[in-house]
């Protein structure tokens, strides 16, 4: 059975102050996406994800938001988010929590990048629901704090962690790791 393509989901900052350097690596990390022949998935937000969004378009990527808003007007004027660079908007209509649910779910991978509240949320579903993750570290944020809070949790849920610098590494690793477990092969076990 041939799976669809693979799809990556970028959550992080939204918000505040972006480092140019950070910037670049989340640029870098929607090239390495786009180039393993995967779509990105982010929350149509600004920021780090959107970032990301722009290096996968630079590579011919497809790309993904999964918006809060429950209409382009809404998504743009009320949570000030872009609408350039992706291809489909998914409005879900349930806010910026509410999204999370829908996004992470809909994501085969999850990548963390800096982020704050809403990310450590993300985080927290993905890890909860046995996601594979993948940090990118050295951005900041609750990306450099995921060791701390695995410390603390102490519940296995089949999650598996990948942490890296290199966004361009990370991605690579993430996807042969995914490639190597896929998906129906686990759900089958998982019901036996």
């Amino acid at each position: 059975m041939e799976l669809p393509r693979i799809k990556v989901g970028v959550m992080g900052s939204a918000g505040g102050e972006m480092d140019a350097g950070i910037l670049e690596k989340c640029k870098e990390l929607g090239r390495a996406i786009a180039d393993e022949g995967c779509a990105i998935l982010t929350g149509g937000c600004p920021g780090l994800p959107h970032a990301a969004v722009i290096g996968c378009k630079e590579r011919g990527g497809l790309a993904i938001g999964v918006s809060p808003a429950l209409s382009v007007d809404e998504h743009v004027n009320r949570y000030g988010s872009p609408t350039d660079h992706i291809d489909v908007m998914i409005y879900t209509g349930s806010g910026l929590m509410g999204r999370e649910v829908v996004g992470v779910r809909s994501c085969d991978i999850v990548i963390i990048v800096g982020g704050r509240s809403g990310t450590l949320g993300e985080f927290a579903i993905a890890y909860d629901e046995g996601r594979p993750i993948g940090v990118l570290t050295g951005t900041g944020g609750v990306a450099d704090h995921i060791d701390d809070f695995l410390a603390v949790i102490k519940k296995e849920t089949g999650s598996r962690i990948i942490f890296d610098e290199d966004p361009r590494s990370l991605i690579e690793r993430c996807v042969a790791d995914y490639r190597m477990n896929p998906p129906h092969v686990r759900d089958r076990e998982a019901s036996q």
